[in-house]
Formats: structure tokens, C-alpha cells, sequence
């Protein structure tokens, strides 16, 4: 009987130590299941905020890309602008280079002119004495012919 005593005492004392780590296992259970729930939430609103940024980088992404289409247009236009800028330059300075072919040519012609002009004045300047002393030889003449008569 005290053989079983003993042995009940033993399994007993055995169950308590047994009971014991069962309740402390259940309590670890217990919490590394609350740690999982909290690990799984943190999760679970990490992908939360992760698809809101993807989002939002999505949105951002595709402005960008808008905005960039309109930088293009944009760019298009300005070397369209800037090439027809070129032609008319080119036209200018073709139109500037006659131009400036005709003022040399009209500076030519001025001074051709004026040396013309000086000529004829020179000429003016001949006839004029010429003719006055046409004048006086005609004044001499008719003073004869009145002495004459």
C-alpha cells in the first residue's frame, strides 16, 4: 500500500508539475496568440497603407505622364514656332542683303548724279558768262547801230 502510496504521491506531484507547465504553456499560448493577432493587424494596416501609397503613386504617375503629354505638345509647338522663326530670319536677311545691294546701288547712282550735277552746273557756270558776253557784244552792236544811224 505504500508502495502505491508513494507511487500516487510521485503521479500526483507529477500531475501538479504537469498542470503547472500546462498552465504556463497555455499562457505563452496566450500570448504569442495575442502578439500574432497584433503582428497579424500591423500587417494587415502595413498592406493598407502600402496599397494607398501605390495608389496614390498611380495617381501621381499618371499626372505626370498627362502633364508630360502637354510638355510635349508644347515642345512641338515651340520648335514648329522656332522654325518658322528661322525661315522668316532667313527670308530677312536674303531681303536685307538686296536691300542692301539696292542702297549701294542708289549711293552709286547719287553719286554719279551729283557728279553730273557739278558737271552741269560747271556747264551753267560757262553759259552764263558766255551769255553775258553775248549780251554785252549784242549791247555793243545795238549801241553801233543807233551811232550808225
Amino acid at each position: 500500500l505504500t508502495g502505491q502510496q508513494q507511487e500516487i504521491n510521485s503521479l500526483m506531484q507529477r500531475k501538479s508539475a504537469v498542470d503547472e507547465e500546462n498552465a504556463c504553456l497555455k499562457n505563452e499560448f496566450s500570448n504569442l496568440n495575442r502578439k500574432f493577432k497584433d503582428k497579424s493587424q500591423e500587417l494587415k494596416d502595413t498592406e493598407e497603407c502600402a496599397q494607398k501609397k501605390e495608389e496614390q503613386n498611380r495617381l501621381v504617375i499618371k499626372n505626370l505622364e498627362e502633364e508630360n503629354k502637354g510638355l510635349n505638345i508644347c515642345c512641338a509647338d515651340l520648335l514648329s514656332d522656332l522654325e518658322k522663326l528661322r525661315k522668316r530670319e532667313a527670308q530677312w536677311i536674303k531681303e536685307e542683303s538686296g536691300n542692301d545691294v539696292r542702297i549701294k546701288n542708289l549711293e552709286t547712282d547719287l553719286a554719279e548724279t551729283r557728279e553730273q550735277i557739278k558737271s552741269l552746273h560747271s556747264m551753267c557756270s560757262n553759259l552764263s558768262s558766255q551769255v553775258a558776253v553775248k549780251q554785252e557784244e549784242h549791247f555793243r552792236k545795238d549801241c553801233d547801230v543807233v551811232r550808225a544811224k
